[in-house]
């Protein structure tokens, strides 16, 4: 069907913004030279399209291609140049298949969407999945990059980001912080981007799936795919090697890798086979900051453990430094964590564990070199850069701070501090005009020479542990979880932006990895949005327990949460789980807790003593226990009728009105791990998942089993706007997905292996367009979406659109009007759109109706003046009042009224007021005896006497 092929598991966008070595684009050579578009520049005639074979070969100088097609010089947006007499091309896509867990992997279509075999949904990895570097073999360790590419000298400079999502590149706007557009065509998690050295307007990517490819980053557009063949884990690029890359490859052991070049033959098919490498280095690190290229490509230089290596390529030697080992105490920190060349002297500046910095010289010489050391973090380098001129080095580390040493002396050094979270990478942009870091809490920052932040595109923040889950905010629709440490974040999934953080803990933190910091384990929403709960605990030992709830209350004028109550100590041990009472006739706001001590306490909200009745607090109503079982979770009915709560293996119902036991469930088949209500037609039936691997549901009415099966849940969520349920369950295969209703055992959905790894947490989101899916395996996404959160926290979820097709039009009109040249033409052309717009705008303004003011309505003035006691029915009212509102089609002024015209209808007239003037003169004399308040009306032929007097022209009492 077609909304099979249509829905697929896809990960959100702004949950990977982690990247490994940051890449600044430099300048074009040919700035004026340009893809024809229509209404765009300039061209000659028969210019090729954007499909057309010279735009696809763009690799060296420039060269006749044959069917009249010249391919123009490096430096040019896509290499198409200028084309006479060219045949449009296919578009390009990517071709073949590769196994994806225990499916094939789904194939490009020439639109760009994937599709998997036999019409089935399938899996597409596009989000955050960082791993750690320190990740050992078998662990899949997700590198990242991100370039910020710089337009020819007289563009726009400066104006895009781009990063690693998964397995395909974003690009951002510096100027807005908007994603204008998204290259995807990789079949795995994308390692390294880096920029054309040829071509500037072009970019490089590599990935796991062993290919390099080639884009047009500006249209989205697949030039090249070169085959490797191999794993790639790192890309480099130097403007000597025209036609060669550099990459880092793994054959022989898991944890040795190899840096070597890789030839890119020259073709004009769409996919090329690249089989030729040559070695250059051994014994190197995977990532990125272990390597570098200096003295404008000259030597490269790698670091691992204790160990400095650097190739020269004119004498193809290797020479080899080494530290003093672990095995001394004194330099039980000299491990290399990242390395910097000078761009144009023969130096190279080392960053270690121990938080030194060494600038290494004279290194061609294996027994003369000399280092010397810089020191100011207190602990390890993460990443070092060169300024463009080299005159200055960059620093940053786990301080959070970013320090710029100048003239390579520890005394003359700057600082900008407080960027919020660990600098992972640090890059330079080759006019040195901008720096770009890169934060552990998936945060970019674009920084001015000047030393001052200009933009921040912050992602979904990552956390060491999610111990919230996912969450709701009713009010906003935003996504909440743990943000940074004892912080909530609130994070758009519609705009893909964090909204704000939390502060919960109120304290300092401090970045000691020895230190036991408070953390925020529980939080729950309530009330529409009015009440958020939270939890944080801190414990050194077991028998010394730090725990306090805290109640806060939503502000309309703040538009925020309010500490509202504080509440030390609620329980005697860990608390394991909170929910609110958000039944619609709930009078009092409800909160239930409970806690490994064996009891639930119920909390209400009630008046906190004071003389003015206006401050509320909330205090403890009732304790309830079974039998001195640990309370694991618990929940309320739809109607919040009854209360659910779990003592290990046994399921107890309460009365929510009188706190007395209803009745109790027990299967015996191990702990409950998750407990929910039915819903809506379905609101008869509790259902409860066991550490055994048993799904149950229950009967209400009954007090019966209804069903059980056989299903390992890690994850079951109801949705709040149907009478789904979605439940996951892991095993060694992967994850699975089952959504189904408790009073059908039959699943109505199933979807094999939706992650690789385990799911954690998930809920539904409500949409605010419903879906029409009319297949019945698909209803179930009509009103919700299903989002799920995974264990190295990647955020997923069931999609019927592609990442590109979820960029809003403005953001693509953005990233058309950033990509105009300044050329002269461009200001000439400039000038004209906007007095055009202008102009438009002003034809518009004058279109618009103008609406009378109340003031000057007769019937508004009556209905308001006129006191109540006297004013006749409302019907009668109603309708003078709307007519009085009503504009005519053509309503003219007595001054556009022809003269004629108004004495024809004068002649018309007197007849009829001649007829009238005897009653009106019996009713004026009648109305003489009701008082002097009554307002004398004027007759016809008196309004018509009125008009002429008004005709007569009155100018001349201004010349006496």
């Amino acid at each position: 069907m077609v909304e099979q092929e249509r829905v697929r598991v896809v990960r959100c966008g702004g949950s990977e913004l982690n990247f490994r070595r940051a890449v600044f684009s430099a300048d074009s050579k040919y700035g004026a030279t340009r893809r024809c578009r229509p209404g765009r520049g300039w061209s000659l005639p028969g210019a090729a399209g954007k499909n057309c074979q010279a735009r696809r070969d763009s690799l060296g100088g420039g060269s006749w291609l044959g069917k009249g097609c010249m391919r123009a010089p490096p430096g040019t947006r896509d290499g198409a140049g200028v084309c006479v007499l060219c045949e449009e091309g296919d578009t390009p896509q990517a071709r073949g298949t590769a196994p994806w867990g225990a499916r094939p992997l789904p194939r490009l279509s020439p639109a760009g969407r994937l599709r998997g075999p036999g019409g089935r949904a399938h899996v597409s990895r596009i989000g955050w999945a960082l791993g750690r570097l320190e990740d050992g073999p078998g662990v899949d360790v997700y590198a990242t990059a991100v370039a910020l590419p710089r337009g020819p000298s007289f563009f726009r400079t400066e104006s895009y980001i781009f990063c690693v999502s998964g397995d395909f590149v974003k690009v951002y706007s510096t100027a807005t912080e908007e994603c204008v557009h998204i290259l995807q065509g990789h079949r795995n998690l994308v390692t390294g981007i880096q920029l054309n050295p040829n071509n500037h307007l072009q970019l490089y990517s590599c990935s796991f799936d062993g290919t390099i490819k080639l884009w047009d980053y500006v249209d989205g557009i697949l030039i090249k795919t070169f085959i490797v063949g191999h794993k790639l884990h790192a890309l480099f690029t130097v403007a000597r090697a025209e036609d060669s890359v550099f990459v880092t490859i793994n054959k022989e052991k898991p944890d040795i890798f190899q840096l070597v070049s890789v030839k890119l033959p020259k073709s004009s098919s769409q996919e090329i086979e690249s089989k030729e490498l040559s070695f250059v280095l051994d014994y190197i690190n995977q990532s990125p900051k272990y390597i570098a290229f200096g003295n404008e490509g000259e030597y490269v230089a790698a670091v691992r453990d204790f160990y400095l290596s650097v190739y020269f390529f004119k004498k193809k030697t290797t020479s080899r430094f080494t530290l003093s080992s672990s095995r001394n105490k004194k330099h039980a920190k000299n491990n290399f964590t990242c390395v910097a060349c000078h761009p144009k002297e023969d130096c190279i500046a080392t960053g270690h564990k121990d938080g030194k910095i060494r600038l290494w010289r004279n290194f061609d010489d294996d027994k003369k070199y000399t280092y010397t050391c810089l020191h100011w973090h207190h602990d390890m380098v993460m990443d070092l850069a060169f300024s463009v001129t080299g005159t200055s080095l960059l620093s940053g580390g786990r301080e959070s701070v970013l320090v710029e040493w100048r003239d390579a002396a520890e005394k003359n050094k700057e600082f900008l501090p407080r960027l919020g979270a660990t600098i992972e990478h640090i890059s330079v942009s080759p006019a040195g005009d901008l720096f770009c870091t890169s934060h552990s809490d998936n945060k970019i920052i674009v920084i001015h020479r000047n030393l001052e932040a200009s933009a921040v595109i912050q992602g979904l923040v990552k956390d060491s542990n999610i111990f919230t889950g996912l969450m709701i905010d009713p009010r906003t629709k935003a996504l909440v979880l743990n943000g940074k440490p004892g912080h909530l974040q609130f994070y758009s999934l519609q705009s893909d932006k964090q909204l704000y953080n939390l502060d919960i803990v109120q304290q300092e933190y401090i970045n000691d990895y020895g230190l036991i910091q408070i953390e925020l384990t529980k939080a729950a929403f309530g009330c529409y949005g009015n009440w958020l709960a939270t939890v944080e605990q801190r414990q050194e030992k077991e028998t010394e327990l730090e725990l306090q709830m805290k109640l806060w209350m939503y502000n309309k004028k703040t538009q925020g949460f309010v500490l509202n109550t504080k509440v030390n100590m609620p329980h005697e041990d860990h608390i394991t789980a909170l929910c609110f009472c958000n039944a619609e006739k709930s009078e009092n706001p409800t909160l239930v807790t409970a806690s490994k001590d064996g009891h639930f306490k119920v909390w209400i909200l009630t008046d906190d003593s004071d003389i003015y009745k206006k401050a509320v607090g909330w205090t403890c109503d009732f304790v309830g226990s079974y039998h001195k079982y640990q309370a694991t979770n618990c929940c309320f009915s739809e109607d919040g009728s009854l209360l659910a709560v779990s003592f290990e293996e046994i399921v107890t119902i309460w009365d929510s009105e009188t706190w007395e036991l209803k009745c109790t469930f027990c299967q015996r088949a191990g702990k409950i791990r998750h407990l929910c209500f039915g819903r809506l037609t379905c609101s008869k039936y509790l259902l409860g998942a066991t550490e055994n691997g048993i799904l149950c549901c229950w009967n209400l009415l009954s007090c019966a089993l209804e069903w059980s099966a056989k299903l390992n849940v890690r994850v079951m969520e109801p949705d709040l706007n149907s009478e789904n349920i979605a439940a996951i369950s892991h095993s060694s295969m992967g994850s699975d997905l089952f959504v189904f209703k408790p009073s059908e055992p039959r699943p109505l959905y199933i979807q094999k292996n939706i992650s690789r790894e385990e799911v954690q947490w998930g809920v539904f989101v409500p949409r605010d367009v419903p879906e029409s899916f009319t297949s019945e395996a698909y209803q179930w996404l009509n009103r919700s979406q299903f989002y799920f959160l995974t264990k190295s926290q990647s955020l997923l979820t069931l999609s019927t659109k592609s990442p590109e097709e979820k960029l809003t039009p403005t953001s693509k009109q953005l990233l058309a009007e950033e990509s105009l040249p300044t050329t002269p033409f461009y200001f000439i052309l400039g000038k004209h759109r906007q007095q055009q717009d202008e102009k438009l705008n002003a034809a518009l303004e004058n279109e618009l109706v103008q609406l009378p003011l109340t003031e000057n309505i007769p019937a508004i003035s009556e209905l308001l003046h006129t006191p109540a006691h006297v004013l006749p029915s409302a019907s009668f009212l109603c309708s003078m009042f709307v007519n009085s509102l009503l504009l005519s089609k053509e309503s003219k002024s007595a001054e556009e009224i022809p003269d004629d015209v108004d004495m024809e209808e004068e002649k018309e007239r007197d007849d009829s007021d001649e007829e009238n003037d005897f009653t009106e003169k019996v009713q004026d004399t009648d109305n003489t005896d009701l008082g002097e308040d009554i307002i004398h009306q004027l007759s016809k032929s008196e309004e018509k006497e009125l008009r002429k007097f008004r005709k007569v022209d009155y100018s001349w009492i201004t010349a006496l």
